[in-house]
């Protein structure tokens, strides 16, 4: 089953001095019910937007919108409370201890304490309870936004920037949170970001978004074989070495030669492996390094 199925969505927003600028052109997506769906892009290509749209905080000026087989567009209630959002920069009246700002959000979900402390202890928010919000910490306050998205148990979960700002041990403890929730729960879960590693770690598939149009859309590994992103193994030796004797084997992508260094891309090195190194038999090899691409290779390529 789908969990989100978006059509043709258009967005506009008003320009004065050009009169209308457009963030979204013409965008389709379908999110699988249960799977982490990344959104990726570089500032200002529409990630924001789009996730405003899909969780019915902002309407389209065109295109359809499912959740779970619900119109969100005709029916934005029913959506509503099955779904959450949590920014990653968390704004909550500051002045309420973070129980108070959870028991604030629950009453307008309709819940009862119940739900409040099943998130105190899912997030392990206890030591924080009668702390004001302007005293937490960027890291308790997000995991706080995650508390208060969590409160109505949703079906899909929105993250936007989860981990923006937070220094890396803060940010590996959020990604690794919200892993847990994910297979705990076994949530869908869509998150915007624009780091490649937590990507790569968190996302089963991703689409890339610039300039308001999803230019890709793709597991990670699929994506890098779109891009033509193989694996490189770069062999440093001592001699003389005519590359174009590398051109018959099947499987390389590119080869990339310099003095005493040659770097070659190909689908799948541990295949052909044994055939490059044949080539070497009459050359000092000084160095062999295998090496994989990531997400940020791809993102290069696709950003530029």
């Amino acid at each position: 089953m789908l969990a989100v199925k978006a059509e043709g969505l258009f967005k506009f927003y008003k320009d004065g001095a050009h009169g209308k600028k457009e963030v979204l052109k013409n965008v389709s997506i379908d999110i699988e019910d249960g799977e982490i769906f990344g959104i990726l892009g570089p500032n200002g290509a529409g990630k924001t937007t789009l996730i405003s749209i899909l969780s019915t905080l902002t309407i389209p000026d065109s295109g359809k919108v499912d959740v779970f087989g619900i119109d969100a567009l005709s029916d934005p209630n029913s959506v509503k409370s099955i779904v959450n959002i949590s920014s990653g920069n968390p704004n909550f009246p500051w002045s309420l201890t973070v129980y108070e700002n959870l028991k604030y959000f629950s009453l307008l979900y309709g819940l009862d304490d119940t739900a409040i402390e099943k998130v105190i202890d899912m997030l392990e928010l206890e030591p924080f309870r009668n702390v004001r919000f302007d005293s937490l910490s960027t890291g308790t306050k997000q995991r706080l936004s995650l508390a208060k998205a969590l409160l109505n148990e949703p079906r899909l979960l929105f993250l936007d920037e989860p981990t923006v700002g937070l220094d890396p041990d803060m940010a590996i403890k959020i990604r690794r949170l919200i892993k847990r929730i994910h297979d705990e729960k076994g949530i869908t879960i869509v998150l915007t970001t624009h780091y490649m590693k937590e990507a790569e770690q968190l996302c089963e598939r991703i689409a890339f978004i610039k300039k308001g149009e999803i230019i890709a859309n793709a597991a990670p590994g699929e994506l890098k074989r779109q891009m033509k992103l193989g694996e490189t193994i770069t062999i440093e030796y001592m001699g003389q070495f005519d590359d174009s004797q590398l051109k018959d084997i099947p499987g390389i992508l590119d080869i990339l030669h310099e003095n005493g260094k040659i770097k070659i891309v190909a689908e799948n090195v541990e295949s052909i492996i044994d055939s490059v190194m044949k080539k070497f038999c009459d050359v000092h090899i000084r160095n062999i390094e295998i090496s994989q691409p990531n997400l940020e290779d791809v993102f290069l390529k696709l950003a530029h």
